[in-house]
């Protein structure tokens, strides 16, 4: 019983009403014109579809009277720009004239038999019905005086229940509007993708470069070392919260362009800071940094520092190689080192290497990473167009 009464509790039943009875303004306003012809306000209406803005408003109305709880994509707030859409909110306009009139009818002539019963019910006479002018007074009519209610109760429910229905037909998304949502979120998942593997790889060399620095500075026990230790934890910090700062300002305006990220440019902030930790790195450069693209380029420096980060982690302060060719068509970014004793350090199933390879396939390269002749290699083939 009381999940047939809970429409009663609900504002959308209402709405819902007021919705359907709109319509009925402007078929009231033309009966006082002319009464011989109402059908001319639907006529009216197949033109007034075919209006673009028209789509946007019923959207709307739909929206707040119909959905309020469920708006986001069922139902659609943008211009009619197709044909087809327009010819949907033709269609539309004509559904909720129709259901709208529906409702005008059985409300008025339900009422009015719940009166007339109530007449009946009460000595009088009834008016002139065609359904009650036959029909004697009696106290009897009483019991079924609540009958037209329920009637008109479950009425305005279902008919409410189907303008609803023919609103998220008519008025959804078209297929390009949901091919543009599907990108949207398509783009909203990879941007918070890239951030966790930005933080992932900016936070991770710091706290690496960090913990080795502190290492090392405690087991030589040179104050002098341990100065130069202090300095480059400083320095690798300082960035990390650089990048940490534009990250979650990125998170803070998610429509602000994102700007300011490192590119292979600023590589030697990288070499330096591997190199203060212990390690003993060697580098080579084919062809000139700058001309790398942006994109590229930036993607090519968070590549170069997990790939250091994993040198620290896994293999310590030992001798690396890094090599960076931008003579051809292709970044060619290639990083080893000598392969840890315990084999079983040796990384490969770790989420930053699997961010190597995300980040190489979404530029339409490639990255290999694992053992080679007896070292640990890292190289990230990314196409320079």
């Amino acid at each position: 019983m009381g999940r047939l009464l809970s429409p009663l509790l609900r504002g959308t039943t209402y709405t819902r009403v007021l919705h359907l009875w709109v319509p009925m303004l402007i078929l009231s306003v033309w009966m006082f014109i002319d009464q011989a012809t109402p059908w001319v306000p639907a006529l009216v209406l197949l033109p007034v579809g075919l209006i673009p803005a028209v789509r946007t408003g019923e959207g709307v109305q739909a929206r707040l009277m119909l959905m309020p709880a469920d708006q986001e994509s069922v139902v659609s707030v943008h211009r009619a720009d197709t044909w087809r859409d327009r010819l949907r909110t033709v269609l539309w306009l004509e559904t909720r004239m129709v259901l709208g009139a529906v409702t005008a009818a059985a409300t008025v002539w339900l009422l009015m038999l719940v009166f007339e019963l109530g007449r009946l019910a009460l000595g009088g006479s009834p008016l002139d019905t065609p359904f009650l002018g036959d029909l004697r007074p009696h106290w009897v009519y009483a019991l079924l005086t609540p009958l037209p209610l329920v009637v008109l109760y479950g009425a305005l429910v279902g008919l409410g229940e189907l303008v609803t229905a023919a609103a998220r037909r008519l008025l959804g998304p078209s297929a390009a509007e949901r091919l543009a949502a599907l990108e949207e979120r398509t783009e909203q998942l990879l941007e918070r993708n890239r951030i966790a593997r930005e933080l992932h790889d900016s936070i991770g060399h710091a706290l690496t470069v960090a913990v080795v620095q502190a290492g090392a500075a405690r087991a030589a026990g040179d104050p002098a070392f341990t100065d130069r230790a202090l300095e480059a934890i400083e320095e690798t910090g300082r960035a990390a919260l650089e990048d940490l700062e534009r990250v979650l300002a990125v998170l803070r305006e998610a429509d602000r362009p994102v700007s300011g990220r490192p590119t292979l440019v600023d590589a030697d902030r990288l070499l330096e800071s591997a190199r203060a930790a212990g390690a003993k790195v060697e580098v080579e450069f084919a062809g000139p940094l700058d001309t790398v693209p942006g994109p590229v380029s930036r993607e090519g420096y968070r590549i170069l520092q997990e790939a250091l980060t994993n040198v620290l982690r896994h293999a310590g302060p030992v001798p690396a190689s890094v090599r960076l060719d931008v003579s051809g068509a292709s970044l060619v970014l290639e990083v080893r080192n000598p392969l840890p004793a315990d084999s079983g350090a040796a990384p490969g199933r770790g989420s930053g290497l699997r961010g190597i390879r995300e980040r190489a396939a979404l530029l339409g390269g490639r990255a290999l990473t694992g053992p080679a002749d007896g070292d640990w290699q890292v190289r990230a083939e990314l196409p320079m167009r």
